[in-house]
């Protein structure tokens, strides 16, 4: 399958000539995830997105494929046991993304702890109950305080009671966009960046038929006629609803911000993902997480009303996590000069629902008086002495004390929506990353019976749950030996053994096609062999169109390899300019758009002079 440039052309030919099924705006997780199962289900399928893949909300996340242990802390069972399960399944048909990393979880006597050791120890039992993971290497386990400060020797003693140790998953977000949507290309599905809709239209029924677009590379306007459209646009979905003349739509979406930074792991190291209660009783937690060699640590979460394109990473921001990561590991005595790299984004969240967010609280927190007879129960239960349906019985009994007030943006649900307006206009919106398939099913379902009702027209729903995305072509339950093999493909092609396993990780199942290049390609002069190879199958098969395509969301380079970024700049720059055949002018204003997007991650504003 070839996913280049040619590709393009053909797919917005075919936009402009053919009547969709469906026309799916938006090309983030849900509108990627959506566009996999119609393409692969048969639908005439088109996905316009007016940025790259993935480069509004989805390739700015914590990049965790986070299991919600949070949630049991009001014992939200259901929202913990949907999250985990739905998460074993996208490790199943994405098994070369999401990968096992257990998460430490340190544990302080100070106000607004969000568990004791006690608490804690209860929930992760739970949480390994509804993961399956009870009696495996994944289940949980508690530590001492001295075991914690050994494992991690720069976190602060004062006040440490312990810590729990429970499965979680790391994740590339981005990664996991572009290989739903290489699969959904893959099988027949039109799948265009940098087209912005800029309307929408409608039959002599009033009812949506399509959109106007625009061709952000060339300029020209079309139309696309689609028996329905789905808006999946994140933070824009109320933008797309207002675009629509036929609906009088009122806002539904609040934004929060989320920032994350990175520093090298010399100035911070943790062996493995870390995740605290921020000290500050504010009802929030932040991670700190390893990465290649370097450690980066999030999230704020603060209401946002500016350029949703372009969020960006505040003082205030900065303040607040340095704050708070300082006072955890006071010897780390971490500046803002320290900070390499950094990135800002926006959670796609609803004001009207109220619920629990991973980083906030919850709209509806449980009494004290229900929260002690859950655990008593639960102690009883341990010892024998009562059933499972009395411990049944007393979660269905929960009661809420309603204490944390609807303006505190952490505390905005994470749940989704799903809205058909009057003339048919479909909105998903909300949700976890994690939930990203179940979302896209949801959305199908709406799909085909519109579909089925209003055109005759029907079709069969293929089961996502065991359809995997491009790359994911694994076993998930030997994905490290798999992947360990791939590797030696590549090694015995000429690669390094770090090279070869970085790019098995990096592509899956697709490696092959990776390695393949040495035999096709020549080395690019100042780029390493694995560079080469994959920017020229960034190109070939990932649609990166831009030296910001390749260098932020093919690869992470920009966030996590920052002391290597500036020796391959220009080659990366030449060698697309050469492949693509820019001119000086386009050159130019690619280079400036990477420097614009380096600056900000840089955080050259916040700096001054002499910073980089």
């Amino acid at each position: 399958m070839v996913f280049s440039i040619k590709r393009r052309k053909q797919d917005i030919k075919a936009l402009k000539e053919e009547t969709l099924d469906v026309l799916i705006i938006g090309g983030g997780i849900t509108g990627a995830g959506t566009a996999l199962q119609a393409s692969a289900s048969g639908l005439k399928t088109g996905l316009v997105e007016m940025q790259d893949f993935a480069e509004g909300t989805s390739s700015r996340s914590t990049k965790l494929v986070h299991g919600g242990l949070r949630y049991l802390k009001n014992f939200d069972v259901e929202v913990v046991a949907d999250t985990v399960q739905e998460r074993a399944v996208v490790q199943g048909i994405a098994p070369h993304i999401p990968k096992a990393d257990p998460m430490i979880l340190p544990i302080y006597d100070e106000p607004g702890s969000t568990f004791s050791m006690f608490s804690l120890k209860i929930a992760m039992d739970l949480y390994d109950r509804l993961a399956d993971v009870t009696g495996t290497k994944y289940a949980n386990y508690t530590l001492t305080k001295d075991e914690v400060l050994e494992r991690e020797p720069q976190l602060n003693s004062e006040g440490l009671l312990g810590a729990g140790v429970y499965l979680d998953y790391r994740n590339n977000d981005s990664r996991l966009v572009i290989e739903n949507i290489k699969r959904a290309a893959a099988d027949g599905g039109h799948m265009v960046s940098r087209v912005k809709v800029v309307g929408i239209l409608h039959d002599e029924n009033d009812k949506v038929s399509g959109a106007e677009v625009e061709d952000l590379l060339t300029g020209e306007t079309f139309a696309i006629k689609a028996r329905v459209v789905l808006n999946t646009t994140g933070p824009w979905s109320d933008t797309i609803r207002q675009m629509d003349a036929k609906l009088d739509a009122v806002p539904q979406m609040r934004p929060t911000k989320g920032v994350h930074l990175v520093v090298d792991n010399k100035k911070l190291y943790v062996p493995q993902p870390t995740y605290f209660d921020t000290g500050k009783n504010d009802g929030r937690m932040v991670f700190v997480i390893p990465r290649e060699e370097k450690t980066y640590f999030g999230t704020t979460d603060t209401d946002y009303k500016g350029d949703f394109a372009h969020p960006t990473v505040d003082q205030e921001d900065v303040d607040y996590l340095l704050d708070i990561v300082n006072t955890r590991y006071p010897s780390a005595n971490i500046t803002i000069d320290d900070i390499e790299s950094s990135w800002a984004g926006l959670r796609p969240l609803i004001s009207s629902n109220g619920g629990s967010d991973y980083n906030g609280g919850n709209s509806q927190p449980i009494s004290d008086e229900s929260f002690e007879k859950v655990i008593s129960t639960i102690e009883q239960y341990q010892k024998g002495n009562v059933d499972r349906y009395t411990v049944e019985d007393a979660l269905k009994n929960i009661e809420t004390s309603n204490s944390e007030l609807e303006s505190n943006p952490s505390a905005i649900s994470r749940g989704s929506a799903l809205d058909i307006d009057e003339d048919g206009l479909i909105t998903v919106a909300g949700g976890k990353l994690t939930d990203y398939r179940k979302m896209a099913i949801g959305a199908m379902k709406a799909i085909v019976e519109i579909l089925q009702s209003d055109f005759n027209v029907s079709y069969e729903l293929i089961d996502s749950a065991k359809y995997p995305v491009s790359g994911g072509e694994l076993n998930p339950q030997e994905v490290e030996e798999e992947t360990e093999t791939l590797a030696q493909m590549g090694v015995e092609k000429g690669l390094s053994d770090s090279a070869g396993l970085y790019l098995a990780h990096l592509y899956g199942s697709n490696a092959p096609k990776v390695f393949a290049l040495i035999d096709e390609v020549e080395q690019v002069e100042g780029l390493t062999l694995a560079d080469t190879l994959s920017l020229y199958y960034a190109m070939d098969e990932e649609m990166a169109l831009t030296p910001s395509d390749f260098l932020i969301r093919r690869t992470n380079h920009m966030l996590f390899m920052r002391d290597t970024l500036n020796a391959i700049i220009e080659p990366v720059i030449a060698e697309m300019a050469r492949y693509y055949d820019w001119t000086e002018e386009a050159k130019a204003r690619y280079r400036k758009e990477l420097e614009t997007a380096i600056a900000e991650s840089d955080l050259k504003n916040l700096k001054g002079d002499g910073n980089r």
